[in-house]
């Protein structure tokens, strides 16, 4: 598994959200993830969660720090189960650098009732993929929020390579791990 960090701001709509996006934009082809910072605001016609679009709770951030994950397999129960193992790496990173305020809930993060991030894991024709935004700044959300920045985090793309390399590891050692064992009868 690769990751590729995004110098360049690049504002998130829902729209890079589909298969092959990192291999199509930047030519990192198979499992990887694509880390960059900028906006966030999800129209409703992007929106994958339907009991956001049920409720008309729309996603919108002046900044966010954005994670997007394609695995090419169609197991979305394992997927899913990636997106709350990715929150838990967020968490741990955190908790390296001294905050130990953030409870994970599901997939998402919270110190106390603010919420650090928005995820999403959803299903593409050839592949599985997974949104995660963390507020780098917590202006104007529709929400209460908490930030990167209210938790130390300034240099956010730095922060997100440690998060996308502890992912790509932890992909590494359970592939590596399902081939030390021998089956039982």
């Amino acid at each position: 598994m690769k990751y590729i960090i995004l110098k360049d701001k690049l504002d998130y709509d829902g729209s890079q959200l589909q298969s092959l996006f990192t291999f199509k934009n930047y030519g990192l082809m198979g499992d990887s993830i694509v880390v960059f910072r900028g906006k966030c605001s999800v129209r409703q016609a992007e929106m994958v969660d339907l009991e956001d679009v049920r409720a008309q709770e729309w996603i919108w951030s002046e900044d966010m720090l954005h994670f997007i994950i394609e695995h090419f397999e169609l197991d979305l129960a394992k997927t899913i189960l990636r997106q709350r193992l990715l929150i838990s790496i967020i968490k741990e990173e955190l908790e390296t650098l001294g905050d130990k305020s953030l409870r994970r809930d599901g997939d998402d993060l919270f110190r106390k009732q603010e919420k650090l991030s928005v995820s999403i894991s959803t299903l593409s024709p050839v592949s599985t993929l997974i949104h995660c935004g963390l507020n780098i700044s917590s202006v104007n959300t529709p929400v209460p929020t908490v930030s990167l920045e209210d938790l130390g985090v300034f240099d956010v793309l730095d922060f997100g390579e440690k998060v996308a390399s502890h992912y790509c590891g932890e992909m590494e050692s359970v592939l590596l791990a399902r081939c030390k064992v021998r089956g039982v009868i």
